[in-house]
């Protein structure tokens, strides 16, 4: 299969399955189930219909700005298949942030969610996805062929990675890099036809649709959509065999296991269940696999640039190495490497760097960022990872979260996996905040469950750690900031208790 599938272009994925098992249920969301035939038709019809837009011309950018729903899938294969450049924005962006990205992006047309339109800045373009006249979705009523404009060295989409550091950039994503993306997904994570996978994390993000959904749709398998992460929902599909595949953020994976129905409900049809898009704490992984000793996990790393799966723990590979987000997938190099790009010794902490068909093209309209990105070939992740004599790869920390305590450096990551030992303490980020005496104190930000005081979690970690890598001291905080793919926003809690 990957043969062919590496010649594809992303709508081409969809249409060689159609063409494959035209009658096998694709997608089911709310009340409405599409065969892969009527799925890859209505594409069709939506790329007509967007090609007919004033001034959507190949290479013009079509933002999308909506929940999760059939319409939304449909119209980003629509613009794959017509050649315009997708553009997929947080529905939760609004003002500034909303106006930045439609700005820096240069996006022609918004498709949006109705209830979402009045964000919108003013002189923007827009057209309603679904429920309202005349929407994207209305418009399939009439069928109508569109032979593809694609082709596989085209720009598709521009993943908006999430600013956890600075303002986002758009990582500029070909039709090639993403197939090759699929194909290593289908691989590594063992997605079958036979898998009925449950999609409910935001398609914005680029984790659930370039590494779940589209490969899925490769392979053949019966997809149910949801618009969110809801657990009664969730259980109830798993209940009633209709999903026995989820992919789900630490966060999400933290909710569903702090849930009533997840000790209550009967989960073993669950075969499946993959983490990723930011670091797991170990000791929650542990609490998962002893409630469910039969799910198979498998740990998903990545970022944006790169499609985003970079490498795979899978199932077999997590006894002894619980922290590790595995090894490199089919179609993706890494190296760890010092600041001046030569590799490190294995043990030895130092930068992620990867070459891949995978890979973006670079930041769209900033080239000083794609120069400092891309260096002699290779990408530079930003985070900061050990590998071990087996290839295995540990990511410690991002590199700028790394805090400089009285001249040594200090993994996040280890910290928080210590006070995630203790009962009360629901969620964790460790930062370093200015010091006289020790440059960056470590400071963990703690949210609570239940009574507990700063002492005694301070006394907790210095149990466990060597004392410089302790906290100094502890903030507790009803809950922590988070970007759109679940990611903690370290460098806003750094700002917010700076100087407290």
């Amino acid at each position: 299969m990957e043969r062919g599938l590496l010649t594809r272009t992303v709508d081409g994925v969809l249409s060689a399955t159609a063409e494959r098992v035209p009658g096998r249920t694709a997608l089911h969301y709310a009340d409405r189930a599409w065969t892969y035939a009527e799925l890859d038709a209505a594409v069709s019809t939506a790329a007509a219909v967007l090609r007919r837009e004033p001034g959507l011309v190949p290479g013009a950018r079509v933002a999308t700005y909506g929940h999760n729903s059939d319409a939304y899938l449909i119209a980003f294969l629509a613009c794959a298949r017509a050649g315009l450049v997708h553009v997929p924005v947080n529905h939760h962006l609004t003002g500034d942030d909303l106006t930045y990205l439609l700005d820096q992006s240069g996006s022609s047309l918004v498709l949006a969610d109705p209830g979402l339109a009045g964000a919108i800045p003013a002189g923007v373009r827009v057209r309603a996805l679904r429920d309202a006249p005349g929407s994207l979705l209305d418009a399939l009523a009439d069928p109508e062929p569109y032979d593809s404009d694609s082709d596989p060295r085209d720009l598709v989409q521009l993943l908006y990675t999430s600013g956890t550091t600075a303002l986002p950039k758009g990582a500029m994503m070909t039709h090639r890099a993403l197939v090759h993306e699929y194909a290593s997904a289908i691989e590594a994570l063992g997605l079958d036809e036979g898998d009925r996978p449950v999609h409910a994390l935001p398609l914005y993000h680029s984790a659930q649709t370039h590494v779940f959904l589209l490969p899925y749709l490769a392979v053949g398998a019966e997809n149910t959509l949801l618009e969110g992460p809801d657990p009664d929902a969730l259980f109830g599909l798993v209940e009633t065999g209709r999903a026995d595949s989820l992919f789900a953020p630490p966060t999400v994976w933290i909710g569903l296991a702090g849930h009533p129905g997840f000790a209550e409900r009967d989960l073993s049809a669950l075969r499946k269940a993959y983490y990723g898009a930011s670091i797991m704490p170990v000791p929650v992984l542990e609490r998962l696999r002893a409630r469910l000793p039969g799910l198979a996990f498998y740990n998903c790393f990545g970022q944006s640039e790169i499609g985003p799966l970079a490498t795979v723990l899978g199932p077999d590979e997590h006894e002894g190495r619980m922290d590790s987000c595995g090894r490199p997938v089919r179609h993706v190099e890494a190296r760890v490497v010092d600041e001046g790009g030569k590799d490190v010794p294995d043990g030895t902490p130092g930068e992620v760097v990867y070459r891949s068909p995978q890979l973006c093209e670079g930041y769209w309209a900033k080239p000083e960022e794609t120069a400092a990105a891309f260096r002699d070939g290779w990408f530079r992740s930003g985070d900061l990872a050990v590998r071990d004599a087996d290839g295995y790869l540990t990511i410690v920390d991002r590199v700028k979260d790394v805090i400089n305590s009285g001249g040594v450096l200090v993994a996040s990551r280890q910290v928080e996996d210590a006070l995630y030992t203790h009962p009360a303490v629901v969620e964790t980020a460790v930062i370093g905040l200015p010091d006289e005496r020790w440059i960056e104190a470590v400071t963990a930000v703690v949210v609570p469950r239940g009574e507990v005081t700063e002492a005694e979690l301070l006394a907790h970690a210095r149990d466990r750690l060597s004392s410089f890598k302790a906290p100094k001291r502890i903030v507790f905080a009803d809950a922590l900031p988070r970007n759109a793919s679940g990611k903690i926003l370290k460098r806003e809690l750094r700002d917010r208790y700076a100087g407290t």
